[in-house]
């Protein structure tokens, strides 16, 4: 698939290259610290803070990749939003920011190390590591496959060209730039992305027209969950609630340092809590955006019409992951195909970006000071923190060739979020709610489950993926095994870490205030208006967000 561009097209993108690079040189001036490059000096205001907390989860691999599962699974894709988004962000506002940001942790895993010890942190710290090279090779990718699509480079080409403009990028401004610049890809998602939604509509006659045109159980969200041969994802009802909606989304959302890394940079306590909770109203709506072009653009395709969707290199399948880039090529005019694709680049340098400016900060303060060099000069740990920006990116490209593998990039992250963040989020429940868990229970646990993980991959089979120890199951999708995967994950961290902990050696109560929930004192609730309030914001998301289940079920 080759994109003809106009002059006007390319100068829109042009044009947003400067002001991205403008906005990184003007915020160099003021970073001169490592908390600076590192952590903004928390000194974020809330609208920001929110709307980057939505933009730091839709770059790349969630445009692209929520565009590929909408024609692939259809509206059921909307679950990893409503129920696999919503709730967890809910959660992560009223009881677990007081103490993310109460600990003045830099880092998830620096709290780790606060409520448990240092080798939970270090265990952590390299996973997470670990996984923000993968979602940061994703996005790498997905620019790449944008590149080639649309001017006919070559990949690999696109590929190292892509890294270097993101690397000088980051190293500009550090975490403020990229967070600045996430607020700026919000806007032009919805400008660039949201107008190819009313226009296939309109050539398929409402959403009507795309009812009629695709089986019922591609526009139904809760119908056909009662197995998974019932329905296009492969999942039943339990799978989808607790693999999907318990532990994948509140691994991702309350663990994930990079997006809680948006809240813990807010100016106080009121605006982390609020950040999660503001950021949930847009996110809610965000399927409108980026999922309902892929299921459009199967409805187009199966009605029979000029448009379909481009085939991979070898002819063997589609190639979902260039729905998006597809519809905008075939219905927008210059100048609008311009702002579409150039809100494809912003979303992958963003979300190159988030990941990097995340890997940069856990290595420095959790791997680098913490276990290497603990008591060096500021300014030598603000140089780390460059050099580790510089090695994310390298890593990265690795990890981008990984993702060649998979005709859905969503497929690809979420197997990597189940490794790395279902285990932990069942740490973090024991930690925060049970004050008897151990350091040597969450240690073991946390390591047990990962190797769970890796061992259901490599047990069972799903679309020509896993199956690398023997083939005990065989899944009729790749999500269906993710959650799966994550569901033993997190099964085996918890009951491992509660049991090691009725047998290990206990912190002394005083050092767990703060840490643990009963051992915390609540906040006096003294807020100047009802919308300060975290628990009336939570109330609002989550009446909104049943309402929109219960609309498209």
């Amino acid at each position: 698939m080759h994109i003809d561009l106009g002059l006007l097209d390319y100068l829109i993108i042009v044009i947003y290259f400067v002001f991205v690079l403008g906005i990184g040189f003007l915020i160099k001036r003021t970073v001169k610290t490592s908390n600076d490059f590192l952590m903004s000096d928390r000194s974020i205001p809330l609208w920001i803070t929110s709307l980057a907390f939505v933009s730091a989860n839709l770059g790349a691999q969630e445009l692209i990749g929520m565009g590929a599962s909408g024609a692939k699974y259809g509206i059921m894709t909307s679950h990893f939003y409503w129920v696999g988004a919503i709730p967890a962000m809910v959660f992560l506002g009223v009881f677990m920011m007081p103490f993310y940001y109460g600990s003045r942790a830099r880092s998830v895993p620096e709290y780790l190390a606060l409520r448990f010890d240092e080798k939970t942190r270090g265990l952590n710290a390299i996973s997470f590591a670990a996984m923000t090279i993968f979602s940061s090779g994703i996005s790498l990718y997905a620019l790449a496959l944008l590149l080639e699509s649309i001017l006919g480079w070559d990949f690999n080409a696109s590929i190292f060209l892509a890294a270097v403009i993101v690397m000088v990028y980051t190293l500009l401004g550090g975490l403020t730039s990229a967070v600045y610049n996430e607020v700026l890809q919000f806007f032009l998602i919805v400008l660039g992305i949201a107008p190819v939604v009313f226009i296939g509509l309109d050539k398929i006659g409402g959403w009507e027209g795309v009812v009629q045109n695709l089986s019922p159980k591609m526009t139904s969200t809760w119908r056909y969950m009662g197995s998974p041969e019932e329905n296009p994802m492969g999942v039943d009802l339990g799978s989808m609630l607790f693999g999907l909606g318990f532990v994948l989304s509140f691994g991702y959302w309350c663990t994930d340092f990079l997006v809680v890394q948006r809240a813990m940079i807010a100016k106080n306590m009121s605006e982390a809590q609020r950040t999660p909770l503001i950021a949930a109203i847009p996110k809610m709506f965000i399927p409108f955006v980026v999922i309902l072009p892929g299921v459009i653009a199967i409805a187009l395709q199966t009605m029979g019409g000029d448009y379909q969707i481009p085939m991979k290199a070898d002819g063997s399948s589609p190639n979902y992951d260039l729905v998006i880039p597809s519809m905008l090529s075939s219905f927008y005019p210059t100048g609008l195909l311009g702002v579409g694709l150039t809100a494809l680049i912003a979303s992958f340098m963003s979300g190159m970006a988030g990941n990097v400016t995340a890997f940069n900060t856990v290595w420095t303060f959790d791997i680098y000071q913490a276990y290497i060099n603990k008591n060096a000069s500021d300014e030598h740990y603000l140089r780390m923190g460059k050099m580790a920006t510089i090695f994310g990116i390298v890593a990265s490209i690795g990890a981008a060739y990984l993702a060649t593998a998979f005709n859905n990039i969503m497929d690809y992250l979420q197997l990597v979020f189940g490794f790395v963040n279902a285990p932990l989020f069942a740490t973090f429940a024991l930690g925060m709610f049970w004050r008897k868990t151990t350091a040597n229970g969450a240690f073991w646990g946390l390591l047990l489950g990962t190797l769970a993980a890796a061992a259901t991959h490599g047990l069972t089979l799903a679309e020509g993926k896993g199956a690398w120890m023997g083939n005990l199951h065989e899944f009729s999708s790749s999500m269906s095994q993710n959650f799966m995967i994550a569901s033993i994950a997190w099964i085996v961290c918890f009951v491992a870490t509660y049991v090691i902990s009725l047998f290990t050696e206990k912190k002394d109560e005083k050092e767990l205030v703060g840490l643990v929930y009963s051992l915390t004192p609540k906040p006096e609730g003294n807020y100047k208006t009802v919308l300060e309030n975290p628990m009336f914001l939570a109330a609002i998301v989550i009446a909104l967000t049943l309402v929109l289940n219960l609309i498209f079920l």
